[in-house]
């Protein structure tokens, strides 16, 4: 499905964001991709406005000095209306304070992100990291036996 992005404007978007924002590092690419008026349903990110472009925000720099060389590889995606569906995986190394110390593993996560968009902006988002294959792959909980 991967051909097909460029075709369908909502799932670039949300490329967009991944590549550009999360794994490249550039907060600025929230302000064009997201409406000032954002939702933001993402645990731990919850808000609205203003206050959830900060945390957007914050996680990019978060997540981006943690796994500096991270990428992401759109698997699956789904578009009706306004809303988006994207399963994406992501792979990199943790070379700086992400959950705790860097750890120098390579790790290897999915993400799920549901958004609404008009007008070429995000303007309700909700988004499923799986934050806790991502902790047991850094090490920080035990795998359940």
């Amino acid at each position: 499905m991967n051909d097909a992005i460029a075709e369908t404007a909502g799932v670039g978007v949300l490329e967009r964001m991944l590549h550009e924002g999360f794994a490249a590092g550039d907060t600025n690419v929230v302000d064009e991709l997201c409406s000032p008026d954002l939702i933001e349903h993402q645990f731990g990110l919850a808000g609205t406005g203003a206050q959830a472009i900060a945390k957007v925000k914050r996680a990019i720099s978060e997540v981006h000095a943690g796994l500096p060389d991270l990428t992401f590889t759109i698997g699956d995606w789904a578009e009706q209306g306004d809303t988006v569906w994207v399963r994406a995986e992501g792979v990199g190394t943790n070379t700086g304070a992400f959950m705790g110390p860097p750890t120098g593993l390579k790790v290897a996560f999915t993400v799920i992100d549901i958004a609404r968009i008009q007008d070429g902006r995000i303007v309700e988002h909700w988004g499923v990291p799986d934050r806790f294959a991502l902790a047991m792959r850094l090490g920080r909980i035990q795998l359940p036996r």
